[in-house]
Parts: structure tokens; sequence; C-alpha cells
């Protein structure tokens, strides 16, 4: 069975995570993504290695290969005539062009909406900005750890109550899933078009990508006249104590996850080996727990504080009650689930094996299937022969350094 976009081919024009994200969702999803790069820098993020922001394994920068797997790398000079006259007829056959540089950039370079229009006027065009399109900040650019964290609220209502700092995310953690949504975006501007024959204009941005992710919160304090900063309540105080972590012997966590608490409640005491403990008058329903909650949350504490964490996987193992072992990254490659729904695989890069998280979609019961990224322009003699151009044309653009 063909891939879902078999056949649609996406011009990336797009630095860094957040957008460039997008197009390796969708080369995993069948679509042709064709990176333009400049022909000397490159995307700047290939260059976070020689910062030592990258970690390099086995000389492979894992980090681009997550975001660019499976595109084709042009390299295009866009300041140059011919390097932008080559990007038209690149165009003329795409279906859709993302970008994520800034305004006046994009007008600088014009490829802006009415310009890439004006070389296919059928092309769904995706924006993907720090703040949003419009307002008084649309041109402003930004990363994730500013404009889908912090400015968001979301390292605000993240950070402990009297921390001396804000709490700071992971790297490209509020990108991955921007990327996402704007894959998801793509997928239903094309159905658009296939439906109606209408483009779209697909606006995307981080900030609204993080508001996204903490909208109960952001709706909450918009209904509190401002609030403060939420304090979670203490550890004992929690209502529900089958909704929270705890420690096991050797120092790790499992983690109680039950909405539903009374209907485990009798089920997880004789799985705890307690079975008196669910007629317990001061533990016998939720309302009771409630009250009892600093008993009840001490009582757990030293029923799991009693075992290994490997020794408590295997006795939870049968019970139906929802609950999770807390793991560190290192863990999930041995993780039975994730190697039964293909949630990790490997990527053969010039002989070396990379391991790779596939887009979360599956489609048809299969799991992802991604490739390595390109090299730096890579791809740019053969695309331009795709386009029809002689060797001795090819070589001239070189010589002009319009292309790589």
């Amino acid at each position: 069975m063909a891939p879902l976009l078999s056949g649609v081919r996406v011009v990336e024009v797009a630095s860094h995570v957040f957008v460039p994200m997008s197009g390796a969702v969708l080369t995993e999803w069948g679509a042709e993504v064709i990176k333009i790069e400049h022909p000397e820098m490159g995307d700047p993020y290939r260059g976070l290695v020689t910062a030592g922001l990258h970690k390099l394994h086995q000389g492979v920068d894992v980090s681009f290969q997550s975001a660019n797997r499976g595109k084709r790398s042009v390299g295009l000079d866009l300041k140059h005539p011919d390097g932008r006259r080559l990007l038209s007829r690149i165009l003329e056959s795409a279906d859709v062009f993302v970008t994520s540089l800034r305004a006046d950039t994009r007008r600088n370079l014009r490829i802006d909406l009415d310009d890439v229009r004006a070389d296919n006027p059928a092309l769904i065009y995706v924006r993907g900005t720090a703040f949003g399109a419009r307002g008084p900040e649309a041109s402003r650019g930004g990363y994730d750890a500013g404009a889908y964290w912090a400015r968001t609220g979301m390292g605000h209502v993240l950070t402990q109550p009297g921390a001396e700092w804000p709490a700071s995310p992971r790297p490209a953690f509020g990108d991955v899933v921007g990327g996402l949504t704007i894959a998801g975006a793509i997928g239903m501007a094309l159905y658009r078009r296939a439906t109606t024959g209408e483009p779209t204009v697909v606006d995307a941005s981080l900030l609204a990508s993080g508001m996204w992710q903490v909208q109960v919160d952001i709706m909450n304090a918009a209904l509190d006249d401002g609030g403060s900063h939420r304090v979670m309540p203490d550890r004992f105080d929690m209502p529900n104590p089958l909704m929270m972590p705890y420690r096991t012997a050797d120092g790790r966590f499992v983690g109680l996850q039950m909405l539903a608490p009374d209907r485990y409640w009798p089920d997880l005491c004789k799985a705890l080996g307690q079975p008196e403990m669910a007629t317990d008058e001061r533990f016998a329903d939720m309302d009771a727990r409630r009250r009892n909650s600093r008993a009840c949350i001490e009582w757990l504490d030293g029923v799991f504080a009693e075992r290994d964490f490997d020794e408590w996987r295997r006795v939870l193992a049968e019970f139906e009650g929802e609950w999770v072992p807390v793991q560190s990254p290192q863990e999930l490659p041995a993780d039975l689930q994730v190697q039964a729904n293909g949630y990790l695989t490997s990527v053969d890069v010039g002989g070396v094996s990379v391991p790779m998280v596939p887009s979360p979609i599956q489609f048809d019961e299969q799991p992802g299937q991604p490739t390595r990224a390109p090299e730096h322009g890579e791809h740019t003699e053969n695309v331009l022969l795709e386009l029809g151009l002689s060797w001795d044309e090819i070589q001239a653009l070189k010589e002009s350094r319009a292309i790589l």
C-alpha cells in the first residue's frame, strides 16, 4: 500500500526545529520534502555541533537527524537571481511551501505569499513564527524556550514556588510538538484543496502551541481575577492518594494513576499484600481517603518502601488498575510495550546505527519508518537534473555560487 502522502511535494525554507520537524513528519507519511539550504552556511542548526550544543554519536549529529529525517537537501542561494529563479522552477511542481523565516526576510527573498503564489497559484503556504503572524511582535524571532515555554506561562506553572530561578525546558521541547501540529494542519489543507480546489494559508506559532498545551491553567487564571502562582498542595494533602508516585526500596518510583479509585481499591490492597486495608474505615471509599489523605499516603509510602522497583513491577503486572513505572530515557529501548508497537527504531546513517523515535501517528497499523537526514546540499544536482537542467548549466550555476 502506497504511503498516504505519496506524490506530495513539500518545499521547505526553514531552520532549526519547529518548522523543519513538520517536514520530518511528512516524510514519514510519504511526502517528498525538499529542504532549501544556503550553499555555504546551510541550516544553522547543523552548526550547533561545533558550539557543543548537540550530541555526536560516532560523528553523527543526532539532533539534526531527528528534525530532518528523510528529506532531500538542495543548496540554493535565494539572494542570487539564478538561485531564486531555480526556486521558482522547483515550486512549479510543489504542493506545499513551508517557511520559518521572519516577515522582512521573506520579503527580501521574495518568498512571501504573493511571491510563491505567482510561481504556483495552487501552493499551500505555511508560516511558522514565534509569536504569530499579526500584532506588534509578528516580525520578532524566537525559540521554543522563550515563545512556547516562558511567554505562555508554562515555565511559571512548572516552577516550584519559592525557587530562585524559573524552570527550564528540555531542548526543542515545544518545537517537536509544534512541528507535529503543523504536519497535521498541512494534511487538512491538502484535503481541502483536493475537495474544493482552494489552496490554504496555514499559520502556526510557538506561542499558540504553548498556550494550547497549558490552556486549562490559562483559562482558570483568567477566571481568577489575574490570580497568583497556584501553589501545589502539600503531598500529604492530595485528595486522591491513588494518583501519586511512591518511592520504592531502591529509590525508584511507581506512579499510581487511578482516577476511579474506588473501583480498584480492594484489588490494589490485595496486590499490595494487605487485603484487610480495603475495609479500613479510614480508607474504605474516596471520601474517606480524602478526609484521611495523610494517613493513607503514609501507609502507601510505607508499603512501597518495602520492595524494590523491579519486584513491584512483577507484583503489579497483573493488577488491572492504572499504574506506570517511572522510567529514565535509557530504559525505553528495552520496554516491551515500546518494542511491540515500534515506538523506537534505528536508522542507518552512513553505516552508523542511530536510534530514532518515529512519528507518533501510525497508519494501517504500521509504525513509521524514518530514514536518515541529508548531507548539506546532497541532492542539489539530482533535483536540478530532474528540472531538466544540463550538466553544463549546473556547472555554470556552481561557478556563479548560486548553488552548492
